[in-house]
């Protein structure tokens, strides 16, 4: 076992160790994880951090750190949609939400690594949980295209969405729909609904398949083909598009 960071933009983590395999959820620029199983291709299998996820990931798309750096809190995200890093002298792009945890006075030393960031910085500890935080940084999503096991700007799904959403208010939501569907407190009802409170679909075998963020008792953002903003009542969504019932209800979960 070795403790290590995202060194890339955004790395995939796979659910098996192959190009081809599916993608199933993705470490940003920055995250940590631990490196359990090491494979002779290159690939090796991480559990994150952040939300104890498991895949496996390219080994040159992760950095190895020290126990200490690994076991810091984390505090800081890059705020703006796309961000400078100064990455050995060189500049690389991040996208928001990378974490910024392991840098001290916008500076960090991953072993013979060297970190610099002079951008804007989100801590979540110091903003208040509110609807007008949430849907400051859930706008920033809009139009996003939907990409399965994403969990960014450049791509992301529909519980990666919620999650990083939620990440930003320092409020820890699981990976997948059907886990965030186990924390909170239940809605018995869509008319109680008020604006940040997540919206759980199943499908005809009852499983949980989708998530989205209410933003009243009658409209949804959430990712779906790319991060939009639809109807939602009692029944389900409603594509304002095509006026197509797309997702059934089945419960819906207070987080703050």
């Amino acid at each position: 076992m070795s403790y290590s960071v995202c060194c890339v933009p955004v790395a995939p983590m796979r659910r098996e160790p192959g190009h081809a395999s599916e993608m199933v959820s993705q470490l940003l620029f920055g995250e940590c994880a631990i490196i359990t199983i090491r494979e002779k291709n290159g690939w090796v299998k991480v559990v994150s951090k952040a939300d104890a996820y498991t895949g496996w990931c390219q080994l040159p798309h992760l950095q190895e750190i020290d126990e200490e750096v690994y076991n810091l809190e984390e505090q800081a995200l890059t705020a703006d949609w796309v961000n400078e890093i100064d990455y050995n002298g060189h500049p690389m792009y991040v996208p928001m939400g990378s974490s910024l945890t392991a840098m001290r006075n916008g500076n960090s030393f991953w072993r013979k690594n060297t970190v610099h960031f002079s951008g804007k910085v989100w801590d979540p500890s110091e903003v208040k949980q509110d609807i007008k935080t949430l849907k400051q940084i859930a706008f920033k999503f809009l139009n996003s295209s939907y990409l399965w096991g994403g969990r960014s700007v450049f791509g992301i799904d529909c519980s990666g969405f919620s999650q990083q959403v939620f990440r930003f208010l320092n409020i820890p939501l699981l990976r997948d729909a059907s886990m965030q569907a186990t924390q909170g407190e239940l809605v018995s009802f869509i008319q109680q609904a008020r604006c940040g409170d997540l919206a759980f679909f199943d499908n005809e075998e009852g499983h949980i398949i989708h998530v989205g963020i209410l933003l009243n008792e009658h409209e949804i953002i959430h990712a779906a083909g790319k991060v939009r903003i639809d109807k939602v009542d009692s029944q389900g969504i409603v594509n304002v598009d095509t006026g197509e019932r797309t997702q059934q209800l089945r419960i819906i979960k207070r987080y703050f």
